[in-house]
C-alpha cells in the first residue's frame, strides 16, 4: 500500500473523530440539551432533512477513508482534493452562518478539521508530483 494513501485515510478518520468530538462537547454547553428536546438547535428547527444532511456529513469522510485505500491513483487524488475542499468550505460556511460566536473549544476543533482537510489536499497533490 502506498504511503500517501494511508496518510490520507488516517487524516479522514481524524477529521471524523474531531467532528464527533465537537458535537459531543456541544452537548455540554448550557441550554443545548433543552433546545434539542424542544426540537431545535442554534435557532434552527431539527427536521428529517437536517438529520439526513448530518448523517451524510458523518458518512462522507468515513467512506473517503476507505476509498483512499482502494481507488486508482488519479481518481483517488482528485476525489480527495475535491471532497476536502468542499469540507473546508462547509466548515467555513457553518462558522459564518452561526448566530453566535463559537466557543473556544469549537474554534480549536474545527480548525483541526480544516488542518486535516488541508493536509489531505497536500498529500493528494504531492503524490501526483512523485508519480
Amino acid at each position: 500500500m502506498e504511503d500517501w494513501k494511508i496518510k490520507i485515510a488516517v487524516l479522514w478518520l481524524i477529521y471524523t473523530a474531531v467532528g464527533l468530538g465537537a458535537g459531543f462537547y456541544m452537548l455540554w454547553e448550557q441550554g443545548v440539551i433543552e433546545q434539542i428536546i424542544a426540537g431545535e438547535i442554534a435557532g434552527a428547527k431539527i427536521t428529517p432533512e437536517m438529520m439526513i444532511i448530518n448523517a451524510i456529513m458523518l458518512l462522507v469522510p468515513l467512506v473517503m477513508a476507505f476509498l483512499s485505500l482502494t481507488l486508482k491513483d488519479s481518481i483517488n487524488r482528485w476525489a480527495n482534493i475535491i471532497v476536502s475542499i468542499f469540507s473546508i468550505g462547509f466548515i467555513l460556511v457553518s462558522f459564518a452562518a452561526s448566530p453566535e460566536s463559537p466557543a473556544a473549544y469549537a474554534i480549536l476543533l474545527y480548525l483541526s478539521m480544516i488542518v486535516a482537510a488541508v493536509l489531505i489536499v497536500w498529500y493528494a497533490w504531492k503524490s501526483k508530483q512523485e508519480a
